[in-house]
């Protein structure tokens, strides 16, 4: 069986994936053809670098995915061809006061009411819903408050992915979702890359994003929770712990622990994925159970998606590729009226590549 290192992320009508030479992304357009492009990674870390040293790599991929998710995923949109929304009025102002452009004023605003979101639901919630319970019965112990507020937010976090798979449009993601993952399990059973091969193959993945996301979640309980209670052996954090500052003070120094456990999820992933004993499969095991709501069976045309974009990271182009978003569509099985047809090409007349009969070039 092969291996790859090979990634990817289901995106909106389409799935990017990238490999140590760069980012391919392919998007079916409203006209059925299909949006190809490639960009080469310009930032390699030379092996044995502190960037690639263990733990510390976990970290950099973390930022990375949080850096570029929100970038591919607009890219995306635009390749669709779609009409673009309007930047509200607000956002025109912004755009104006800190001299960005109007796009990349709204990422800013997306990214933030998300931070805000995840904030909210992650860290406000279970610590509001652990308080009331203490009111109701009691005062827990400091490091089994932190257990319980670390399953309330995996409870939470299982509860909120259940609910947006429900979601159509979110539904067509997790399929392009499994269309990346069968993609990868076809190449890495040596089998053709093509989209009757490919649609035997599983769709859940040991590397796949939903595994380290509960992988980060159950070692965030871990951890924390070890921290605590070590710090609870300090003579006087008790009584230090009490007022409502300190309290404060205790679990904003816990955000800086989330580095580290990116980093540490990040090297269990990878360990986890690469051996099959019984440690490893139990540790896959609830990552691999929750991608059966993450993925979902894709159709024979998202698989040629995700085939066509898996080749293009496998096999990239010297330079840039890039698609041209402005290229007009053609409406879906509606004929061209007589008299708008084209006419019949010459034998003798030459014919533009069909890269760029489709709107790509290369730079």
């Amino acid at each position: 069986m092969k291996r790859t290192d090979i990634g990817g992320q289901a995106l909106i009508e389409g799935v990017m994936m990238r490999s140590e030479k760069g980012t391919a992304i392919v998007v079916r357009r409203a006209d059925g053809t299909l949006a190809k492009e490639f960009h080469h990674q310009r930032t390699r870390f030379k092996k044995g670098s502190f960037p690639t040293w263990p733990i510390v790599r976990g970290v950099y991929a973390f930022v990375q995915a949080l850096r570029d998710g929100m970038s591919i995923t607009t890219r995306a949109a635009e390749l669709l061809g779609e009409e673009e929304e309007q930047p509200s009025k607000f956002e025109l102002w912004l755009s104006k006061r800190f001299n960005k452009s109007a796009m990349d004023v709204v990422k800013a605003v997306a990214i933030f009411f998300a931070a805000i979101l995840a904030i909210g639901l992650f860290v406000l919630l279970p610590i509001g819903i652990v308080e009331l319970v203490e009111l109701i019965f009691g005062k827990m112990n400091l490091a089994w408050s932190t257990v319980v507020q670390g399953l309330i937010r995996l409870a939470i976090f299982l509860l909120y992915i259940y609910g947006i798979s429900r979601i159509k449009d979110i539904k067509r993601v997790f399929m392009y979702h499994g269309a990346e993952h069968k993609t990868i399990a076809c190449y890495e059973a040596e089998l053709d890359m093509t989209p009757e091969n490919a649609a035997k193959c599983t769709r859940l993945h040991p590397r796949c994003g939903t595994n380290y996301l509960f992988l980060t979640m159950a070692v965030s309980i871990l951890v924390t929770t070890a921290v605590t209670a070590l710090c609870t052996l300090i003579p006087g954090f008790a009584e230090w712990e009490k007022t409502g500052a300190n309290r404060f003070l205790f679990r904003l120094a816990r955000i800086v622990l989330i580095p580290l456990i990116a980093g540490v999820s990040y090297e269990v992933l990878k360990a986890a994925a690469r051996r099959d004993n019984l440690v490893c499969r139990i540790v896959r095991a609830p990552g691999l159970a929750l991608q059966h709501l993450t993925t979902q069976e894709p159709t024979p045309d998202m698989l040629e998606v995700a085939i066509a974009s898996f080749e293009l990271a496998l096999h990239p182009p010297k330079g840039d590729l890039e698609f041209d978003p402005k290229t007009p569509l053609q409406p879906k099985d509606e004929p061209k009226p007589e008299s708008e047809a084209s006419p019949e090409p010459q034998p003798e007349a030459a014919t533009e590549p069909e890269a760029l009969q489709q709107g790509e070039t290369t730079k």
